[in-house]
């Protein structure tokens, strides 16, 4: 029963909070971080453009002035001062945004459509941009680019172009510089509040999800979009996560309720044979009789629990010394040599087919340890084969860039439907309660194959049990040498045992 639920963990947050919450997200931030990179490159671009629009404009301004000038040289050339006032008093009265006023030494108005120009612009020949207008007091001045001229006789000759046409473009261009960079921002703004918005909603799903599981629903997931995005990928991650720790504590809780039931019986006949002992034993030899069976009941305890304490050390991903390049071929034939007399005087054959340079990363003594629990097992199960070939095989072979390893017997095998089973702790089937064990030495080899980085596999081998183990192959060469296969436990370690495997 649960103590609290998730509701009780995640009140409901107020509109001012949740936006509060909303701009404070990761998205939200980087999103205004992006709007403001993109804002300065629209800024820099459309400044740019309304600069080079300006140069342009003025350029060809200039350029239409140095055409009306060329225009009016060759007329002054060819009649003089009075055909130039004539050809001007003409284009004066032309509409345009063309400008021309000629003026005395003393800045009297001699012809042109010019009323008003400042005196300081007529005295100071070359090209300006100034006021102009019908008079002085005129209200409406106008902005032009002008030219001024001295001609003999001290007069003056200013030609020059309007630039409201210009100044009406330049006022578009900022109007439209302004509106896109509001549009810009305010798109920029929208875009990161539905980004933010949404990554929200899914970070506040997965954190109900988060915190349901806190309350007690191990068995919750995250959702998973299907989109393949960040999100997704950290979902996905920790469903898997979540699915090992939920194999884990089943796994824990299992293992409680092995122990409860599996080690009950030889605690209570421990105790039971020192109660004895005390009760009825008289003599010396009674009592070390009684010492004894107490002694060997302990110490097959004592191996059940190096096997779990090894096979906690395997699965957190430790082991008694590191991983080394090791000939897999060479422990095969050591291990087959171990029980080829075990395997005589059980009336079984065991043959051992192992090819050369089966190089892997791996502990030697593990893997020994591992096939030994399986040929114990195969050899234990595979004398009760019913037909004519009594025989337990181990073989070793290279598999494209996997190093395979098979333990066979012709034994009753194991259902199909169990064999995902038999590999927990403390399992063993009901024909096999019979015999010794605990029901960790498939557990065990299933730590180590997966220590190694390896699959196991059982499957039917008509009749009988067939294992098969892959590891990845290695490369580089052994750096150990053929010995004996047991582990060297060091300083501290425990001893590992050698369990039965239930079937």
């Amino acid at each position: 029963m649960r103590e609290f639920s998730a509701d009780a963990l995640a009140p409901r947050e107020s509109a001012a909070a949740r936006f509060q919450k909303l701009f404070r997200t990761t998205a939200f931030k980087l999103s205004l971080a992006y709007l403001a990179i993109f804002a300065l490159c629209a800024f820099l671009a459309l400044g740019y453009v309304a600069w080079n629009a300006r140069a342009v404009l003025d350029d060809q301004i200039v350029s239409t002035i140095d055409a009306e000038i060329n225009g009016l040289s060759e007329q002054y050339n060819t009649g003089g001062l009075r055909r130039l006032i004539t050809v001007v008093e003409r284009r004066s009265r032309e509409p345009g945004a063309s400008l021309y006023l000629v003026t005395t030494a003393g800045g009297d108005h001699v012809v042109g459509n010019v009323g008003y120009v400042p005196a300081a612009v007529l005295a100071t020949p070359g090209q300006s941009e100034t006021r102009y207008g019908r008079n002085e007091s005129d209200a409406e001045m106008h902005q032009a680019i002008v030219r001024v001229f001295t001609l003999p006789g001290g007069f003056r000759l200013l030609v020059g172009r309007d630039t409201e046409e210009r100044d009406r473009l330049r006022a578009v261009i900022g109007r439209a510089f302004v509106t896109s960079l509001a549009a810009v921002v305010l798109l920029g703004v929208i875009g990161g509040w539905l980004a933010a918005s949404r990554v929200l909603r899914r970070v506040d799903a997965m954190t109900q999800t988060t915190r349901a599981i806190m309350a007690g629903d191990l068995d919750d997931r995250l959702h998973v979009a299907g989109n393949g995005d960040e999100l997704d990928r950290l979902a996905s991650s920790l469903n898997l996560m979540l699915e090992r720790i939920g194999e884990l504590m089943r796994g824990m809780r299992e293992v409680s309720d092995n122990i409860a039931h599996d080690l009950k019986t030889p605690l209570t006949r421990l105790r039971n044979r020192a109660d004895e002992a005390l009760r009825r034993a008289s003599t010396p030899d009674e009592l070390r009789a009684a010492l004894e069976a107490v002694i060997e009941e302990g110490d097959g305890l004592i191996r059940v629990f190096n096997a779990l304490l090894m096979i906690a050390r395997l699965e957190a991903g430790s082991a008694p010394e590191i991983l080394v390049p090791l000939d897999i071929g060479q422990t095969v034939r050591s291990v087959g040599e171990l029980y080829e007399a075990l395997a005589e005087d059980q009336g079984l054959t065991l043959a051992v087919r192992a090819q050369d340079d089966l190089i892997i990363a791996g502990n030697r003594e593990l893997i020994g340890q591992a096939l030994a629990n399986l040929i114990d097992n195969a050899l234990k199960y595979g004398a009760e084969s019913t037909g004519t070939e009594a025989r337990v095989t181990l073989e070793a072979w290279r598999d494209g860039e996997s190093i395979r390893l098979a333990v066979s017997d012709h034994g009753p095998g194991i259902p199909e439907a169990e064999r995902a089973r038999v590999l927990g702790r403390f399992v063993r089937l009901e024909d096999a309660r019979s015999r010794p064990g605990f029901g960790l030495g498939l557990s065990l080899v299933n730590a180590v194959v997966r220590l190694h980085h390896g699959t196991l596999r059982l499957s039917d081998n008509d009749p009988g049990l067939l294992v098969e183990i892959s590891f990845p192959a290695s490369a580089r060469p052994p750096q150990e040498a053929a010995g004996d296969i047991r582990p060297v436990p060091r300083s501290g370690d425990p001893v590992p045992a050698s369990p039965s495997c239930a079937r």
